[in-house]
């Protein structure tokens, strides 16, 4: 159930993204407040890739504008490097700009369709000055070749000339360009052909290699998610509902959301049997989001203390965080007692969860 903490949080220098208590809001009709995002948290260490995942309308794309500052957020802190970004602009904020680049969902609409694409990948370098004429062209050429386009034969055409995969390649080339340390993904290949997506993950995860990058992967798929990304944080309606590493939050999910986003994947299988945990009702109003836990109109397990108290993440497991009041797997009283005050269920005798160095806890 979605709820608020930073309990999830880690404190370490590898640490090259900390989001806390990121809130979102915009203006709606009248004096309507859309609550987009609501007290998020999660991080990521260097070279991982943290997915990001929820329903359509969940935050997660304002999430990701609001990392980047476009447009700053509400409140909130966002620590790249170990420097805080909130509340900085003009030259101050254009030099940590440069670690951070996105790579957008629509790889068509993204491109200037006035400009050639040698002028699109270039630009950021233009307006981070400090290179020579030359020294861009060759880093230019060698970046559109980079993401497997021909510099020759691409570099004076026009996006409206290049299929949506090569777009998204041209989109690539452009962050890729300014040599970040954190690019955030915000539905890369939701709009490309399933024949080309598998193309544009494998490109990615070459990039990532060779350029030691942190990615925030930002997907509707579930699957997609699961093979590309170390750690999984699942959002709803502006919260986070659960934090765990991804080959755990798949095996064992703890939040009924996160249950019902799993049993919503395709199974290729057409003999294999198949069990659908659907939730009931419609998503609430993000300008009326409800009290307490805001999953609970449509939570199967919803009980009066959901309306009346809003959950905290909590750890259930090492590494395993969830935003529930009644996880799965923690049954007993006693179980959500040791829950409750931050002692794993298994780990009885008194001993303190302890997060493993390998895990990913965004």
């Amino acid at each position: 159930m979605a709820g608020s903490g930073t309990a999830h949080l880690r404190d370490d220098q590898d640490v090259v993204l900390s989001v806390r208590n990121l809130t979102v809001e915009y203006a709606g009709k009248g004096n309507e407040r859309v609550f987009a995002v609501s007290n998020v948290s999660f991080d990521a260490r260097r070279g991982e890739t943290v997915g990001l995942v929820g329903e359509s309308g969940c935050g997660k794309s304002s999430v990701a504008k609001a990392i980047l500052q476009l447009p700053p957020p509400t409140s909130g802190s966002v620590v790249v490097d170990g420097s805080e970004i909130v509340g900085l602009g003009g030259s101050a904020l254009r030099v940590h700009r440069r670690k951070l680049q996105m790579i957008f969902q629509d790889p068509i609409s993204s491109l200037n369709p006035m400009r050639k694409v040698k002028d699109i990948v270039a630009e950021g370098l233009r307006i981070q000055g400090g290179a020579s004429a030359e020294e861009i062209e060759t880093r230019t050429r060698a970046m559109i070749e980079r993401v497997g386009l021909d510099p020759d034969t691409a570099s004076d055409r026009l996006p409206h000339e290049f299929s949506g995969g090569q777009c998204q390649r041209i989109s690539i080339a452009r962050a890729m360009v300014l040599d970040p340390e954190l690019v955030i993904c915000d539905e890369p290949v939701s709009a490309l052909d399933v024949s080309v997506q598998a193309q544009i993950i494998n490109l990615l995860e070459d990039m990532k290699a060779r350029y030691k990058l942190t990615l925030v992967f930002i997907a509707p798929y579930l699957a997609v998610v699961k093979n590309v990304s170390d750690g999984v944080v699942v959002m709803y309606l502006g919260k986070v509902c659960e934090v765990a590493a991804s080959d755990e939050l798949f095996t064992a999910p703890a939040h009924p959301y996160t249950r019902a986003l799993i049993s919503a994947v395709p199974e290729p299988d057409p003999e294999a049997p198949v069990q659908r945990t659907t939730p009931t009702g419609d998503i609430p109003s993000p300008v009326d989001p409800p009290s307490g836990c805001r999953f609970r109109t449509r939570c199967p397990s919803a009980r009066d203390t959901c309306a009346a108290e809003e959950p905290s993440i909590r750890e259930i497991r090492p590494g395993h965080f969830v935003a529930c009041h009644f996880p799965e797997g923690v049954s007993s009283e006693t179980d959500r007692a040791a829950v409750g005050a931050g002692i794993v269920a298994g780990q009885r005798e008194g001993q303190r969860a302890v997060h493993p160095p390998s895990t990913t806890m965004v």
